[in-house]
């Protein structure tokens, strides 16, 4: 019974982190916090891929004698390597679009921006 609630366990902080930065996505005013709240979601599709590749009692794919024929799955890893290289660059690229708005307004705050808009 324990073992497998723990297995499930990865899938509910996938549940709650998704929850927590669409939560703060909508919710937030403040860009920065909006971005964060991205971010919350990043981390819990990528905890999703990795809890779903994982197999129990298999091996990691690198070894050519493995002691056992079940292995993790290898595409999976390779999606999370890749998503975590396109999150990094996603926030990069919307932290300085979050610095010249505050260059241009000086506020991060999206009501605000809005109004001096137009």
């Amino acid at each position: 019974m324990m073992t497998l609630l723990l297995l499930k366990l990865p899938y509910f902080t996938v549940v709650v982190l998704t929850l927590l930065g669409l939560a703060a996505m909508v919710f937030k005013k403040n860009l920065i916090k909006i971005l964060m709240g991205l971010s919350l979601m990043e981390s819990a599709v990528n905890l999703f891929l990795v809890a779903t590749g994982y197999r129990m009692g298999g091996v990691a794919p690198i070894f050519t004698n493995a002691p056992s024929p079940h292995m993790t799955l290898p595409t999976v890893q390779a999606l999370t390597l890749t998503s975590i290289v396109i999150g990094v660059a996603t926030s990069a690229m919307m932290l300085s679009f979050a610095m010249v708005i505050y260059k241009k307004y000086g506020t991060v705050d999206s009501q605000k921006v809005k109004k001096l808009k137009g």
